[in-house]
């Protein structure tokens, strides 16, 4: 998205990044995830970055309820005490602001995850005052396949999903199950907005930038109307 933006936009952008292992989707995996976040924050502000995305949605919403607030701060003060201050954003607090921007007070969502950890996301979200009526799990442990999936897959699952009374769709909730491709087709046949966790990591990391928030075909949230 943000190699997208280029194409229509000055401002350019380099990528660094540092991973936190993880294979399986479970509650003990992303819970031994979330402990290698501190290593991960530390390494990244070698670099000096001008913003550090915590790129796992359900890592954060499933250690419980607001913990993206406290994530956020503690890998800041990491950033600040390494003396490369950064601004910080996790996918969870992101989706979370994304929602509000767009008004949302009812949410259909997609994830891949098995259906306790949907469950899991479900209530965090509904912990920060945004009901989810319905939520379609796709029930893929492997990491490595949720990654593998056809974004354009998508398409066909969403009839699946009750959007009827929903504000808001997330096509996916999670930033490694590809969407991209599939939102603005999907957007421009419910007419609703469509977005995903890795389209508001985007917009948030832009908005800490102090940049419009704006790139091609990825829905209305990143249409710089917001």
């Amino acid at each position: 998205m943000l190699r997208s933006r280029q194409t229509i936009a000055p401002d350019l952008f380099t990528f660094h990044s540092s991973r936190m292992r993880m294979r399986k989707v479970t509650k003990e995996e992303l819970v031994a995830m979330d402990r290698q976040a501190d290593r991960c924050a530390e390494e990244l502000s070698d670099a000096e970055v001008d913003v550090i995305g915590y790129a796992c949605l359900v890592a954060i919403m499933s250690m419980g309820p607001g913990y993206h607030r406290e994530a956020e701060e503690r890998l800041g003060s990491i950033a600040r005490r390494n003396h490369a201050p950064t601004e910080l954003v996790s996918s969870a607090g992101a989706l979370i602001e994304g929602l509000r921007a767009l008004r949302a007070q009812r949410v259909a969502m997609i994830t891949p995850y098995m259906k306790p950890l949907t469950r899991l996301v479900a209530e965090y979200i509904e912990g920060e005052g945004i009901r989810v009526n319905d939520a379609l799990s796709l029930e893929i442990a492997d990491n490595i396949a949720v990654g593998e999936r056809d974004p354009r897959a998508l398409i066909d699952i969403f009839p699946k999903l009750d959007s009827r009374e929903a504000d808001v769709i997330v096509l996916s909730a999670c930033v490694q199950m590809p969407s991209l491709e599939a939102i603005p087709l999907i957007e421009a046949s419910c007419g609703k907005p469509v977005i995903s966790a890795a389209v508001c990591t985007v917009y948030a990391m832009l908005k800490r930038l102090g940049l419009p928030a704006r790139v091609p075909n990825a829905g209305a949230l990143l249409s710089g109307d917001f």
